[in-house]
């Protein structure tokens, strides 16, 4: 049986964990859920099932994703679009091209500016783990209806967005 973290529907002490009631309650069970699953995700790494499991890490699947979905771009659009630091980019970017699953490529209306491009091994392996991941979420929310699964990504997705913007916000010059 699982340890009992407020995941479940009993209480530490065994009992029925009482409802969250008013907009506190809600807003302290709210955050308690998201620690709990952060810790989950950092745990398992969310990193998918069989031997896939745990084989990239978080910035490494969100580089490879972004080049996939948006393209060959250079380190600046890169950070800037994923909301961090180019040389946090440029950190995380560099054993991605030592292992080949990224390669540096000329730009292809300016020939002196660098890209970041997914390599085919790069373009395998994400399959790979997108799959492994995708096996992973099948067997998390075995149960859900596919309507429970889209309401909590809907809901998700809007939760990081939120977040983000938030961030986006607080790290803004003061105007004036």
């Amino acid at each position: 049986m699982p340890p009992q973290d407020m995941t479940t529907a009993a209480s530490p002490s065994g009992g029925a964990a009482p409802e969250p009631s008013g907009t506190d309650g809600v807003l302290d069970a709210l955050q308690h859920q998201v620690a709990v699953f952060a810790r989950r995700a950092e745990q398992t790494r969310l990193g998918g099932v069989g031997q896939v499991r745990n084989s990239m890490d978080r910035a490494a699947y969100l580089l490879l994703n972004r080049l996939d979905r948006e393209g060959p771009m250079g380190v600046k659009a890169l950070a800037a679009g994923m909301g961090i630091d180019s040389s946090t980019v440029t950190r995380q970017v560099a054993p991605l091209v030592d292992t080949g699953l990224v390669k540096r490529t000329s730009h292809p209306e300016d020939g002196r500016a660098v890209v970041l491009q997914l390599s085919p091994r790069g373009q395998a392996r994400l399959d790979e783990v997108r799959s492994s991941r995708r096996e992973l979420m099948t067997q998390v929310t075995d149960g859900w209806t596919a309507e429970e699964r889209e309401t909590f990504c809907a809901l998700l997705t809007r939760f990081n967005i939120s977040l983000a913007a938030r961030q986006t916000s607080h790290q803004a010059p003061p105007a004036g």
